[in-house]
């Protein structure tokens, strides 16, 4: 889920190498290398003001914050949050805090209660929200680059034949790969531009059945390509299409080709009731687990040696095939004061990966 700010935030910071730094570079075994920030060509007092701040609660319920290096832990802050007390008493249309008397809101979709946001069953994986689709299209890169899929802009719905597609609509048919993965399918959806409620499409979604079938049967309101729209539900087809190309779940393919590789042992992935991964928004990862895939990006896609994504999947998964919003293959492109970021966004705000290219 996008619309809104939520109570839980958890950042991961990835600075690139730069001059006589980038010549260290190191990847990470079991753990991380640590350095000073100074060591390594940051200002320390600029990292210490930002601890002081999110202590203060200037950002809402910080739960950590990481800063990566050229490969070495740089910042490594954890902020304990309360969230029985935090959550206590509160009921709104996507959960029901602690205490909550209602037995149907016990399940992982409930967003409020601390059993299940933002950690797992009090596990140190983080929710990652909508980071997850930026997880999801790297997924996607890696099954093009193992040939399962022939690129991006392969037609959509061969890959969702074993769905209804009776109610689809012509425009549809014409829609690739690159039209889900940079947003613009051309479906009308309403997540962004709605309070969450019975009107919200996500809401609608996540009450469904089965989220891919749903998200077919939207109308369209624009043609595959031409409209930039923050739909979850395409995110969701994600899921779909994986599993349709490789054979395999989207989560046991990840950890197959690409947790597997990266040495992350620890996540959870919730599933929709239709049985497939939440692509849109179900991931849940460590932070710093979540700081291998950022330094994979920020390494072309290569990992210690060994290539994990296609050549050219990088700058092309984070370029701005949008300008407005900058959006690339499911990742944002915010550009603050005309420097190149990329960065995953999630539901509470910034939950992800950010990179300055310059």
């Amino acid at each position: 889920m996008h619309v809104v700010r939520a109570g839980a935030l958890a950042v991961c910071l990835f600075i690139p190498a730069e001059g006589a730094y980038a010549q260290s570079t190191a990847w990470p075994g079991t753990e991380w290398a640590r350095s000073a920030p100074a060591a390594v060509g940051l200002s320390a007092p600029a990292f210490t003001d930002l601890d002081a701040r999110i202590r203060a609660g200037e950002f809402g319920h910080v739960d950590r914050l990481v800063v990566i290096r050229h490969g070495r832990l740089v910042v490594d802050e954890h902020y304990d949050r309360d969230y029985r007390e935090i959550s206590r008493g509160t009921r709104t249309e996507i959960g029901c805090g602690y205490g909550c008397p209602d037995p149907e809101w016990d399940h992982q979709f409930n967003y409020l209660h601390p059993d299940w946001h933002p950690y797992h069953q009090g596990r140190d994986i983080h929710t990652l929200q909508s980071v997850t689709k930026s997880v999801a299209a790297t997924l996607v890169g890696i099954a093009i680059g193992r040939g399962a899929i022939e690129g991006v802009d392969a037609p959509l719905l061969p890959f969702l034949e074993g769905y209804d597609a009776s109610r689809v609509e012509q425009g549809l048919r014409d829609a690739t790969l690159q039209d889900v993965l940079t947003m613009r399918t051309g479906i009308e959806w309403h997540e962004s531009n709605r309070p969450i409620g019975d009107t919200n499409t996500t809401i609608q979604l996540e009450r469904s059945h089965d989220w891919v079938q749903f998200t077919l049967e939207q109308p369209m309101d624009a043609q595959p390509g031409e409209r930039w729209v923050y739909n979850s539900g395409g995110s969701q087809l994600m899921a779909a299409i994986v599993q349709h190309a490789t054979g395999t779940r989207m989560d046991r393919f990840a950890e197959a080709h690409l947790f597997g590789p990266l040495g992350i042992e620890e996540y959870h992935w919730k599933m929709t009731p239709a049985g497939l991964p939440d692509a849109l928004g179900g991931l849940y990862l460590e932070a710093l687990d979540l700081a291998r895939i950022g330094y994979l990006y920020l390494r072309d896609g290569v990992w210690d040696g060994t290539r994990i994504l296609p050549e050219g999947w990088v700058a092309e998964a984070t370029a701005r095939h949008v300008t407005r919003p900058g959006y690339g293959y499911q990742w944002w492109r915010p550009d603050p004061g005309g420097e190149p970021v990329w960065a995953g966004q999630g539901f509470g705000g910034l939950m992800g990966l950010a990179r300055g290219a310059g």
